[in-house]
């Protein structure tokens, strides 16, 4: 049985070449694309020369080549582009030796065939795939060629819709979820039942944060395409609904049903993401290490696993990890990732040279078409201008990009540019969709701390701490401070789950003192006789009260002892 040899080969064999000098939209005069077609692997160069050799021997002796008697008891062995294509077929991904294949096969079929519709399709969607993949935004702009030039060969209200799924993909891949949106449902509104279309959608209606029409996609998916590629986005909606173990499960599934390497490495990777967010970073290395092993290309899991080292205190070995992936798969959310893991430990002068590095993947983004609003947002908060990620972040709500991602982005962006009330309501949002993250968690914690809610906010810090206690080198340490700062509850329960007391009574007035009418003085009266007697005191004088009034010491003793 032959073996595939392309993932041992130096991984820069295995890319495309660089793009054009022209620019990532511009396409040459001559041929179909500006990326020749990527080197022959081995086994085509071996496959090659030995038709050669029996081509020689043909003209040299003049005989034709026999073909056995008998037939074949073996099946022919797909090779890369027709591995590529089952797996397109089936809604899996593709290794990425075997969609290199696939493109160098169909820019050397179109460039022959400038009218195959579906060619170009094709060529397009893996371009799509291949920057997504290899977080190379410049091939977006070489699918945006392949997929016009497809519709402009047959246009999708002529039957093109793979073309129009195309473009959905590619509106997804550069974060523009409103337009995956829209191609996507003008193919679902062609035809219902063009199943490819529906992942596309899956992946717009979440980034717009629109929970219920995410659902209703996924089980039509999964009515449309069952097996492994329909248990995949089942656990992915289950888990942004913080329906744990129910994607456990699912994952579990689909990771045991997945036969071919690509697509077991993505499952294995799922259950390396589900660890990890529970707080099991043994677990997660070994998930994100078997990927690995069924996948050497799957480079996400070797971030994955550089996240899961630092949990565990293996810093030199994630420090390693981070940059080999992100030589390899230079995401912004990656190099972000570093820089903070330099930061807590004091490094400063890596940390900086990371978020420069940053800048510079976030400048390649823009020009390429690509958002990466949320990834700078999330940087400008922390260690830049909070009021720059805010203004980035109410853009993107504005073009109704309202995920929980979003949603606590801006929240937390608001909070640290001094505006915590209006923060609060976005971190809760995040928060009440169902997503259990330990960030999100955090990030409406301290927000509540801020606004001197300390029962909300000591419960979601604990929430935090208890759903990934090392959630972030930078943040879990502080969650863990102001936790404690907050103190333990006061006895009952927390204070705001209480009834206010009543409130106190106002103090009792001091009793005012009654003066003395002065007596009148007496009419002077003749002298009396002197047989007379004297006369009696007069009945109408003022008597002495028999009780005397309170000082004022009295009264507010007196007060303080009344209910």
């Amino acid at each position: 049985m032959a073996m595939d040899v392309m993932p041992q080969q130096d991984p820069e064999s295995r890319r495309p070449p660089e793009p054009s000098p022209h620019g990532p939209y511009a396409m040459p005069a001559e041929g179909a694309t500006a990326v020749p077609p990527p080197p022959p692997t081995l086994r085509t160069t071996l496959r090659r020369a030995a038709f050669g050799a029996v081509a020689a021997g043909v003209l040299l002796t003049g005989a034709l080549v026999a073909v056995p008697d008998g037939k074949d008891d073996h099946p022919k062995e797909p090779g890369p582009v027709e591995r590529a294509e089952a797996a397109a077929t089936a809604g899996s991904p593709a290794s990425l030796s075997d969609l290199t294949a696939l493109i160098g096969d169909r820019q050397k079929w179109v460039e022959s065939h400038p009218a195959d519709a579906p060619s170009w399709a094709t060529l397009g969607s893996a371009y799509v795939e291949w920057g997504r993949r290899s977080a190379d935004a410049a091939y977006f702009g070489r699918a945006e060629e392949a997929l016009k030039r497809s519709l402009e060969a047959r246009p999708g209200e002529r039957g093109n819709g793979e073309a129009w799924v195309g473009m959905a993909a590619l509106a997804n891949a550069r974060h523009d979820f409103l337009a995956a949106k829209r191609w996507g449902e003008t193919v679902r509104k062609q035809d219902p039942t063009t199943w490819s279309v529906y992942p596309a959608l899956i992946d717009a209606y979440t980034g717009l944060g629109d929970r219920k029409a995410a659902t209703e996609a996924t089980e039509k998916f999964g009515e449309l395409r069952k097996g492994v590629p329909a248990l995949a986005r089942t656990a992915d909606l289950y888990r942004g609904q913080g329906w744990r173990e129910d994607a456990l499960a699912t994952a579990r599934e689909a990771a045991d049903r997945a036969t071919a390497p690509a697509e077991k490495a993505e499952a294995l990777h799922r259950l390396g993401e589900l660890a990890w967010e529970r707080g099991e970073p043994e677990e997660a290395v070994a998930q994100f290490d078997a990927a690995l092993r069924t996948d050497l290309g799957h480079h996400a899991s070797l971030a994955g696993k550089a996240r899961a080292l630092v949990a565990l205190g293996r810093t030199d070995e994630a420090l390693a990890a981070y940059q080999s992936a992100i030589t390899r798969l230079p995401r912004p959310a990656y190099v972000l990732e570093l820089g903070e893991l330099y930061a807590s430990l004091a490094l400063d002068g890596d940390a900086r040279s990371q978020y420069e590095k940053l800048g510079e993947l976030l400048e390649q983004a823009k020009t390429a078409g690509v958002d990466e609003s949320v990834v700078r947002a999330r940087y400008e908060s922390d260690h830049g201008d909070p009021a720059v990620a805010v203004e980035l972040l109410r853009g993107q709500w504005r073009r109704q990009h309202r995920s929980a991602a979003v949603a606590d982005a801006l929240g937390w962006a608001l909070h640290r540019a001094g505006k915590s009330e209006e923060g609060l309501e976005y971190a809760r949002q995040a928060v009440d969709m169902g997503v259990r993250n330990a960030s999100y968690a955090y990030h409406l914690g301290m927000i509540e701390r801020e606004l001197a809610q300390y029962g909300p906010a000591r419960r979601h810090l604990q929430e935090a701490l208890r759903t990934n206690p090392a959630f972030s080198p930078l943040d879990a340490p502080k969650a863990r401070e102001a936790l404690e700062s907050l103190g333990e509850p006061p006895p009952g329960g927390p204070g705001d789950m209480q009834p206010p007391p009543p409130p106190p009574p106002p103090p009792a007035p001091e009793p005012k003192r009654e003066a003395k009418p002065e007596p009148k003085p007496e009419p002077k009266r003749e002298s009396p006789k002197p047989e007379a007697p004297a006369p009696a005191p007069s009945k109408t004088a003022p008597a002495p009260s028999k009780e005397a009034p309170s000082s004022p010491a009295a009264v507010e003793a007196d007060a303080s002892k009344s209910p």
